[in-house]
């Protein structure tokens, strides 16, 4: 089945787009997070998917975020600073339908497996964020891992939904990375395309 699931980013409070994943690159688009969401979902979205990058990049996420989207009504997924167990368990019990995890999908596989074991996988969302065939943990910033690896990981902990990024052409609006797509679609888990999707041409071509 394909969905199209509109994404919210907030930065210090703001609904922004970073280019390429560079915190310099900012651009702003409003100031109410929760606001930009209940629209989404007006139109017809059945989840809104959500990054605290403040928090992935500092490694702490922000409770305050996803239950002001809890409090008005959202169904979301929330992703950015979400880097242990208690975490995880926080941010479903704050009223995330999904914890989308980066850093504990790249280098720590036991700690998944931990997650996986205390929300349940449908709760789970393992992040892919793809640079030079590396996949990146630690707000796009470290050295990253060999894609194919950190799949073979995903797979045999049990994960079941995965966001594959190519941080290339994210917040480009230039097309999506048809070829990580491709790589990622193989592993058999179900995927999530995100990444400079700006023309109904560029969902076509995912859904192709």
């Amino acid at each position: 089945m394909f969905e199209l699931i509109p994404a919210v980013d907030v930065l210090d409070g703001k609904v922004v787009r970073l280019r390429e994943g560079d915190y310099r690159a900012v651009t702003v688009y409003g100031s109410q997070p929760a606001v930009v969401a209940a629209e989404f979902m007006a139109a017809g979205a059945p989840l809104v998917h959500v990054v605290d990058l403040e928090g992935a990049r500092s490694g702490e996420a922000d409770p305050s975020l996803r239950r002001s989207l809890a409090s008005a009504g959202i169904v979301f997924q929330i992703g950015g600073g979400l880097r242990t167990v208690d975490d995880v368990t926080a941010a479903i019990a704050d009223g995330a339908a999904r914890a989308v995890v980066g850093t504990a999908a790249v280098w720590r596989p036991e700690v998944l497996v931990a997650m996986i074991e205390a929300v349940g996988a449908s709760h789970l969302v393992a992040a892919l964020d793809v640079a030079a065939g590396r996949a990146r943990g630690a707000g796009w910033r470290d050295s990253g891992r060999p894609v194919a690896e950190v799949l073979d990981n995903l797979a045999s902990g049990g994960i079941v939904r995965l966001l594959a990024t190519g941080i290339s052409r994210d917040g480009t609006m230039d097309g999506p990375d048809l070829d990580l797509l491709r790589e990622v679609i193989a592993s058999g888990i179900d995927v999530i395309a995100s990444g400079g999707v700006g023309t109904l041409d560029d969902l076509l071509a995912i859904a192709d």
